[in-house]
């Protein structure tokens, strides 16, 4: 019988990638992580979901005070100044407190840490520089990378990713952010809030393109309102440096006369791929899907026994939550458990000021599949906690079956967003009608009291609207 090192050995140290290798570990297996960046916490971490909490945050904090949105509160103050290097430094100290935290729970966990980039030799071993690996399991959890256009490569100075628009030197007067999605309408809010011109650039016809429309047209509006330049139904020709600046050429997507933007800064987020390059998978017998990820089962099981994946490389959005919740489930099943995730409900949210959330289907999805639904809407205006806040901004939609009134849809666009649209996945995972949520008592007064009202729109009857 053939011999092995590990029980388990996770190739990537990402939310996916951390959590499969501590969930193993604690049914009692031998687990080792691969991870091949200089710290533990993958891109999420590292140069994605925190660093930009942190940014939003303090650029929001600093709108709010020098924007003078403070003083209907008696909150007023003169000569406010900003410290662009002490919200970058802000932004480094949580990255290093929660990367130094995952590999002080590998240790509690008895998880190896191996440093270096796998390749795999065959389906049971893989090489990390001079060291052979092998597993009786193998779980892939490499993650994504970013996306970019045929001809328009990053230099990290002028044409950035969102990993250089995290730490910039300095406020760009004017950044030009190529792609209307969560990433760059985010990294724009926040350099939008401390002085830059913002203009975005999305060839869809909207922002978000897989948004709720309804939503996604909100948010255009409130975007604007904040000045943010939306430049939807719009292709990106080309982008060149020029010294210290960029010219980026753009044209309508159906056609027509190309206009010139001038840019101190062009962020280039269009996307992410998954990131298998170098996995050297022809070793394993592994093929890749036509959008180059790795097909798997409803057990995370690819085509090779005993290797697995999960999070990004894998069919699904790319979100951590989802990786995470993957990493669980493929752990589990590894150890002869019955691991699961409900991929109907992953929540998605943007970050922005106000947040949007949204969990299930869009109304748009709802009409393409022929299922008949109803539709409740309450509006923050209308709810006392944002009222008092002074933040009234979005709404509340939730959709529902028109025969069964089971929820099937929850979408949010208020200050509060994020964490309200947890209460909303919790109750489609249990299979909840909009019945049961408008049956619930919310504490008053609080936002969430806003999705109960929306759930008694459902049957058109609300009580604060």
């Amino acid at each position: 019988m053939a011999s092995f090192e590990f029980d388990v050995v996770v190739i990537g140290g990402g939310p996916g990638g951390y959590v499969a290798a501590i969930r193993a570990a604690q049914h009692g297996l031998k687990v080792a992580c691969i991870e091949k960046r200089g710290t533990l916490g993958g891109t999420c971490l590292n140069v994605g979901c925190i660093p930009s909490k942190a940014l939003l945050n303090g650029s929001h904090l600093y709108e709010e005070l020098a924007g003078g949105h403070l003083a209907k509160f008696g909150v007023k103050a003169d000569n406010i100044s900003f410290d662009l290097s002490a919200l970058l430094g802000e932004k480094d100290k949580a990255v290093k407190e929660l990367t130094g935290g995952i590999e002080m729970l590998f240790k509690k966990n008895k998880v190896e840490w191996i440093k270096g980039e796998a390749s795999f030799v065959d389906a049971k071993s893989v090489k990390v520089g001079e060291r052979t690996v092998t597993a009786r399991n193998f779980i892939i959890a490499t993650g994504s990378e970013v996306a970019l256009l045929p001809g328009m490569a990053p230099d990290g100075e002028v044409i950035v990713t969102s990993t250089e628009a995290l730490s910039l030197p300095k406020v760009p007067g004017h950044l030009v952010v190529i792609g209307g999605g969560y990433i760059g309408l985010e990294m724009g809010s926040v350099w939008r809030r401390l002085g830059a011109k913002v203009t975005v650039v999305e060839y869809a016809p909207r922002i978000v393109p897989a948004m709720d429309v309804e939503v996604a047209d909100a948010f255009a509006r409130i975007l604007k309102k904040q000045s943010l330049v939306l430049k939807t139904s719009t292709k990106v020709v080309s982008v060149t440096r020029n010294g210290n600046a960029a010219m980026v050429t753009v044209e309508p997507a159906a056609g027509g006369a190309a206009e010139s933007i001038e840019a101190d800064v062009v962020l280039l987020s269009i996307g992410r791929r998954p990131n298998t390059d170098g996995l050297n998978l022809a070793a394993t017998g592994l093929a890749l899907d036509a959008k180059g990820r790795i097909p798997i089962d409803h057990h995370f099981a690819t085509a090779v026994p005993g290797i697995w994946a999960i999070g990004d490389v894998v069919e699904g959005p790319m979100l951590a939550h989802k990786a995470e919740d993957e990493g669980l489930a493929c752990a589990d099943n590894i150890a002869g458990l019955a691991g699961y995730v409900n991929h109907a409900v992953i929540p998605a949210v943007v970050y922005t000021h106000p947040e949007v959330g949204t969990v299930g289907k869009t109304e748009e999805e709802l009409k393409a599949q022929g299922i008949a639904y109803k539709a409740g809407k309450f509006l923050f205006a209308a709810n006392s906690r944002a009222k008092t806040n002074r933040d009234t901004d979005g709404f509340v939609k939730i959709l529902a079956d028109a025969k069964t009134d089971r929820v099937l849809g929850v979408h949010i666009i208020g200050a509060m967003a994020g964490t309200m649209i947890a209460q909303a996945a919790q109750a489609m995972e249990f299979g909840a009608s909009s019945e049961d949520i408008a049956l619930t008592c919310h504490a008053h007064p609080t936002h969430s009291e806003a999705l109960k009202e929306a759930a008694m729109a459902v049957t058109g009857k609300p009580i604060h609207m």
